[in-house]
Order: C-alpha cells, then structure tokens, then sequence
C-alpha cells in the first residue's frame, strides 16, 4: 500500500529540519503501535541522509554494536566498534554536529527504560552541553505511551522539558479511509468500508495488512481476522501488556465490559467486585485508552458519566476476540466468526454512530459534538453538534437503514433536551438522519 494522509505532519517535521540547520532540535513523536510512526519519518526525510536507530532488546553493549555499524554508514566515518555506552555514541553525534547537520531518528525510545535506564540522564547532560552549537534535528519515536509521558511530561524526570515539539499520530480519519477504499477497492460497499473502520480503527499497519492481502469485502476482512493464527487475534493483548504490566488482567477485564456496554464505574465495580477508580484514573490520563464522557451540557461533572474505549480496534477486539479468547484457544474460530455475525447488525450500528461523530470533528464545523439522554433514559439523541459562533445546531439520529429514522420523533426528543437543559432554543436548528446511505464514494 502507497502512502497516505499526514500531510501536515510531513510539512512540520520538514520546516523542523529547516530550522535544526540553525538551532538544535529535539522533536518526540508519539502514537500508539502500528500508527505509522516510522514511516512519517521516511517520507518526510526521503530524499535526506538520516541516521536511524531502532533501540531493541538488547544488552547495551550489543545495542550500541548496532548502532556504531548504523552510524557509519549514514555518516561515512568508519566507527570501531566495542563503545559499551549509549552516552558515548550520543556525545559523538552531538559533537559532530557542530561540525555538519545531523537528523538523527531513535525508534522505541521508551525502552531504553529496559536497557539502562540511566541513559536518559546521560543524555539530558550531554544535550544541555552541546545543544547551543549542535546543528542536530533529532526525534525520539515511543510507542508505550505511559513510559513517552512520563519520560517528557514529568518535571521529575531528566528528559523533562527538553523536547522542541511534540507529535502525536491518530489513527487514519473517516475521508483517508475512503481515499483507501477508492483506490484499491473502487465498488466497495458502505458496509466494506464500515467493516474497515471497525476493523482496524483506522491504524495504518491494519489498513495496510487488508490492503496488501486483498481483503477489502465486509467477508474477506472478518474471514481474515478471525482464521487461526491470525495476526489480529494477539495484538491486543501484545499492544497493551507491557502498558499495564503486573495488573493487566485487571485492566484487561474493565476494558473488555466497558467495550460490552458496561461503561458506568458502579456498574463496573459491582461486576468486578473491586474498586476501579485508581485503575479508570490511569486508562484516562496515563494511557489514554478510554474517554470520559457525559451527556451534552450536563452541569455536573461528576454524575451521569460513562467510559468509552477511544480505539476502534481494541473496542471490537476486546468485545469479540479477548471475551471468547477460550474458542480461539480451543480452535472454534469459525464459531466465533458466527458469533461476530450474528451481533453484526447491532454492534456496527454503534460503531456508525463513531464514524460519523469522527467525520464530524474532522470537518472542523462545530464548536460542541457530543450525545444526550436523560436521566430515566426515556429519550436519547444520537449526535448533537453545535457551531456556536454561529448559534447553529444539528440534531442527528443514526440508523444502518435510513428507512428507520424517524424525523419527527427526533424533533420532539430535541424539543425535550432544550427545554431540560435551557440549550440552544435560540439556534438555527437542523435535524438530519444518517445511515448507511450517507457513506458516498
């Protein structure tokens, strides 16, 4: 699969290489696994000499064998080997760039954190001495997003504050996606390109796996995902592992009901039997996997609160593959791949309603997005979106079949939000239904 999207990351980080020819810097891009990180990087700097160095597992002696053979190479300087140190090949680039300009890319670079950890002091004191005179363009690439924050958002860290920028990569948005689809699979289906969505969330590597295979029918995909030993089937649990380290089957527990619907803490706890607030605390803040939401303009922040997973992918994965991991485990993919087919109609319905509210964001339109019910859950509207510059709204309800939206009764739940909420009665107001028709080629 070709490239796609990023287009404002590549022009920041190639006006970031500009700049580095004058003033060092140091540029962290973070994105969960499989975003697309390293390759942002490539395209970015395709036609530039760049010095790349991927921190494995290693012990460090062996990682810095790699990385002299890695120097050499892009910088033509015949290294010897045998530096035991990381602080010792990082002295050595930033003292050759104040001699010539340096883009230095270091991939994985939370693990140091496994290697040595001392090596991000190290490296704090040698940026501090050399950064005024080293022509460096630097970026540091993580992927462990608990380890990134704490590395550079901790003021008791060493790394704290030294970064020049920071990037974060999402997941591929509803129209490149499209563009995708367009491409490789011109007579694809609206239910093909929710598949997708659903699917992969969007995540560059998944999107590209679909791609390369030739699977981009709403079967094909599913029939891939779920066959025995699929790549999908241990990512998650892959991806996020290392995340939560000891606790993860806690954590792996509360993601998997909040992906079943179960997304109220009490529910949750009472499901559970253990108190949950440390653990949804640091899914919030720390890593970043679900989302605290109310409905719109509820006053206050503490009642009516829900959690959703924000990753399509660990949403699908946690509600099918993690809850029945014993078929999997017992070689009965089949029937899961029917089990996934029988709920299909009503879990894609909500996934429909994500897709559209991440079309919405990225249309840049409106100032407020979200949903509403009330308290006794008698009405509920899908999406609300307000432009409140403009005093405009849009009230939205979602549907696969737009033969089953229901307009007038959407007035009338609209009727009852305003008055419960004193919201918007002053506004142009537009109600409209999406379905399934609304995925236009």
């Amino acid at each position: 699969m070709r490239f796609f999207d990023r287009k404002n990351e590549i022009e920041k980080l190639r006006k970031i290489e500009e700049l580095s020819y004058k003033v060092a810097q140091f540029t962290v891009i973070s994105g969960r696994r499989r975003i697309g990180k390293t390759s942002l990087v490539q395209q970015a700097y395709d036609k530039k000499q760049w010095i790349y160095l991927f921190v494995a597992r290693k012990s460090e002696s062996e990682l810095c064998d790699s990385f002299v053979e890695s120097i050499s190479e892009a910088t033509n300087i015949t290294m010897p080997k045998g530096t035991k140190h990381f602080a010792e090949l990082f002295r050595f680039l930033m003292e050759l760039a104040e001699t010539r300009h340096l883009t230095v890319m270091i991939d994985e670079f939370q693990d140091f954190n496994r290697v040595n950890p001392s090596i991000f002091s190290e490296m704090q004191n040698i940026w501090d001495s050399h950064k005024n005179r080293a022509k460096i363009n630097l970026i540091v690439c993580g992927s462990v997003n608990s380890l990134i924050n704490k590395i550079f958002r901790n003021d008791k860290e060493p790394l704290y504050g030294r970064h020049t920028e920071m990037l974060t990569l999402h997941p591929f948005t509803p129209s490149t996606l499209k563009e995708i689809m367009q491409e490789y699979k011109p007579d694809y289906t609206a239910d093909d390109l929710l598949a997708l969505y659903m699917t992969t969330g969007g995540v560059a590597k998944y999107v590209e796996l679909f791609v390369d295979w030739g699977c981009l029918t709403r079967k094909e995909m599913l029939d891939r995902y779920f066959q025995k030993d699929s790549y999908f089937l241990g990512e998650g649990k892959g991806m996020l592992i290392e995340e939560f380290g000891r606790d993860y089957g806690t954590y792996f527990s509360i993601l998997s009901l909040i992906a079943q619907g179960h997304n109220t803490r009490s529910v949750i706890e009472e499901m559970l039997g253990v108190q949950i607030s440390g653990y949804i605390k640091n899914l919030t803040e720390d890593y970043g996997l679900i989302v605290k939401r109310q409905p719109l303009m509820e006053k206050s922040s503490n009642k009516n609160v829900h959690y959703f997973l924000n990753d399509e992918f660990l949403r699908f994965w946690f509600r099918y593959v993690f809850k029945y991991s014993y078929m999997t485990e017992s070689g009965a993919n089949q029937k899961l791949r029917e089990i996934v087919e029988r709920d299909y109609t009503t879990y894609s319905g909500r996934v429909l309603e994500n897709w559209f509210v991440e079309t919405l964001i990225e249309q840049g339109e409106y100032t407020r997005i979200g949903y509403w019910h009330d308290r006794k859950g008698e009405n509920e509207i899908d999406i609300i979106a307000a432009d409140e510059l403009n005093d405009k709204v849009m009230f939205c309800e979602v549907k696969r079949q737009a033969d089953n939206i229901d307009i007038p009764i959407l007035k009338t739940k609209a009727e009852t939000f305003m008055k419960s909420t004193h919201s918007f009665s002053k506004y142009e107001i537009e109600y409209k239904g999406l379905s399934l028709d609304d995925f236009v080629h």
